[in-house]
């Protein structure tokens, strides 16, 4: 996906449809001077409906739709005739989005399935015509009910991607070039941090034919919980995980460090992702000897972890059983 079109945060102003009005019509004719009440109901309003298509990536395609209306209900009319009900109005979403009340920050629903949807909006109920309230003692009533108003609501919809393997890591420690290559993926590589600036995919083909699907964030740094780098934007994409990839450098001063730094800023941002499994890959091991990678063994966190090298291929074949073995514990 094109860095320019990731569009993962959009707000939009959706209104439903109004209720139509219920018919106080009296029947007349020139054979029936009082056939009494014949009104029928109002249609009832247009909804507002959220739907996952697994077919999109972002929410670029609602980057510009701020305002979202459905259609009204119809009035209804002489001979019991029901109002036409409202034109509803369906948002189709990526997989992974969440949808929450700009108000009260109240999570309304979140898609995780192609197809699965919800109703964002509900549209107002039609109004009763007087063929429904004629009784014994009131037998030509002469009211009828309105439609129920329209309902209006802010809605945030944030995408947050769906991967079983999430990569993290600082700036520069080789997250976008392990991409690269277990992946078609095409990520910006370059001698510089924060390179990524928005979240990319890729497929990794396991043996058999078999697949499962990484995400690339952009790196973090210490302090990011509080707004430093790139803070926590981003962060919310790691949370449908199945597995987080820690990437550290093999020319880190202190791999534990470091990986406890990260893993504090995944705690200081959300406490239940120290819940998921954790698998710590040391990049860049092509340039450390065997006498050193054994030194570094001796203070290793307790976690799977494997030296790899994206540039000479070592260590891939095992980082891939590794994950694979544990996605499916």
């Amino acid at each position: 996906m094109a860095s320019t079109n990731f569009v993962d945060y959009v707000k939009t102003f959706c209104r439903s449809g109004a209720g139509g009005r219920g018919s106080a019509h009296l029947h007349r004719d020139k054979r029936t001077m009082k056939g009494g009440p014949d009104g029928g109901d109002g249609g009832r309003g247009g909804n507002v409906i959220v739907r996952g298509n697994r077919n999109y990536w972002t929410l670029i395609h609602l980057k510009y739709q701020r305002h979202v209306f459905a259609g009204d209900g119809g009035n209804g009319s002489e001979d019991r005739s029901t109002g036409a009900d409202g034109e509803d109005v369906t948002i189709e979403v990526p997989l992974g989005t969440v949808a929450r009340d700009a108000e009260t920050g109240e999570t309304i629903c979140e898609i995780t399935q192609d197809g699965e949807s919800f109703i964002l909006v509900k549209g107002g109920r039609g109004g009763l015509g007087n063929w429904n309230f004629r009784s014994a003692t009131n037998q030509t009533p002469r009211f009828a009910q309105p439609g129920e108003p329209r309902v209006e609501r802010t809605v945030i919809l944030e995408l947050k991607v769906l991967a079983d393997v999430g990569l993290v890591g600082f700036p520069n420690a080789g997250k976008s070039t392990l991409l690269s290559v277990v992946s078609a993926a095409k990520p910006e590589i370059a001698n510089y941090p924060f390179t990524t600036l928005v979240p990319n995919l890729g497929i990794v083909n396991y043996r058999d034919g078999r697949s499962f699907v990484m995400a690339d964030i952009p790196g973090i740094i210490e302090g990011a919980h509080q707004g430093k780098g790139l803070g926590i934007r981003f962060l919310r994409h790691i949370e449908r995980n199945s597995v987080l990839l820690f990437l550290v450098p093999a020319d880190s001063q202190n791999i534990h460090q470091e990986y406890n730094i990260l893993l504090n800023e995944l705690k200081q941002y959300n406490p239940e992702l120290l819940d998921k499994k954790r698998v710590l890959a040391i990049s860049k091991s092509d340039c450390a000897d065997k006498e050193l990678m054994a030194e570094m063994e001796c203070d290793l966190p307790d976690i799977p972890y494997v030296f790899i090298s994206s540039v000479t291929g070592t260590g891939l074949t095992e980082l891939k059983d590794i994950l694979w073995k544990v996605l499916n514990e």
